[in-house]
């Protein structure tokens, strides 16, 4: 199923595949489990998310900038929702993906539900929601067919490549999406050309890492200074930015998540970056921090000529910001 999760997600349906078995194939694959449930919710937990369970706690989150505000825009309608804050890399989706959608179907992408506190979950909610920690979207389901099936297969081609979890709920009806931040800015990282950083988990080879992260075996071995391809779980490894992104990672029918241009200038025309800093504060990491101000790790790293990842509370980090 997941092999024919990914033919669908990455090009135009095959001829001898007919729409009907196509539709029952991409609804298979949106049935939610509980298995991604706790997939989305240990995901929540590395991070070092906060399960907000008050409003006042989601408003000191925004305070903190852990939490950005999600608003109407040109291609997102925010609708009926109570806490429009997400986590940055989420909104950066949001936004991506409604400028795509725009361009696809002609009308705005509809977000129904972002952060909710753990007081104000529906009474039918996973106990481990992770709508709490503002990583979660969700989307309301599109009554154009040809609109549904494009975000649907975006959606899967997206979940296909480890940067969210998809699930279409039936009540009330919605597609549930659970955005990993870190996976996404990598993601991003790579089709800006950007190095970027990967740690093996179980089960993984450095030709599906190579896939996954959209390079060659031959570019992971030169980042790394790797002979073979042995490669042991934990291991952190460099993941060199081509520049470009291989289509047919996360192609639809009819284009691609993120064909369309930024709105951020080309590098070549910032000619004087602004310079912030930063104080470190209690819990927070190098991966959050990036986060947060929109850069990566690396950035950070070779800005503030750290080693490693180890920081300070009350350490002063300079960060570049366009």
């Amino acid at each position: 199923m997941k092999n024919l999760t990914a033919a669908l997600a990455a090009a135009t349906l095959s001829l001898f595949i007919t729409p009907a078995l196509a539709q029952q194939a991409l609804q298979a694959t949106l049935t939610g489990s509980r298995a991604s449930m706790e997939r989305q919710h240990q995901h929540a937990v590395q991070a070092g998310y906060t399960f907000t369970r008050t409003s006042r706690a989601v408003t000191e989150l925004v305070d903190q900038g852990e939490l950005v505000r999600v608003s109407n825009s040109q291609h997102v309608q925010i609708h009926n929702v109570s806490y429009p804050y997400a986590r940055p890399a989420v909104k950066t989706l949001i936004e991506r993906l409604g400028a795509q959608y725009f361009n696809a179907c002609g009308e705005k992408l509809t977000v129904t539900s972002l952060t909710r506190p753990i007081e104000r979950q529906p009474a039918n909610a996973a106990a481990d929601s992770v709508h709490p920690t503002g990583m979660a979207v969700d989307l309301r389901i599109p009554s154009t067919g040809s609109c549904r099936t494009w975000l649907e297969r975006t959606l899967l081609a997206l979940e296909e490549n480890g940067i969210l979890d998809v699930t279409r709920e039936r009540n009330p009806p919605h597609y549930h999406v659970a955005v990993f931040p870190e996976p996404y800015i990598n993601y991003l990282a790579g089709i800006q050309g950007q190095t970027r950083e990967y740690v093996v988990q179980r089960g993984d080879t450095l030709s599906r890492v190579a896939t996954r992260m959209n390079t060659t075996v031959a570019q992971l071995r030169a980042a790394n200074g790797l002979r073979g391809d042995l490669i042991n779980i934990g291991q952190k490894l460099i993941v060199p930015g081509s520049g470009q992104a291989e289509p047919a990672r996360v192609m639809t029918a009819s284009a691609t998540t993120d064909q369309m241009p930024t709105v951020t200038p080309a590098v070549a025309q910032v000619s004087e970056p602004r310079e912030i800093t930063h104080h470190v504060r209690k819990g927070e990491t190098l991966w959050r921090i990036a986060s947060r101000y929109r850069t990566t790790v690396d950035a950070l790293r070779a800005q503030n000529n750290l080693v490693g990842d180890v920081l300070s509370v009350g350490q002063v980090l300079r960060i570049a910001m366009d």
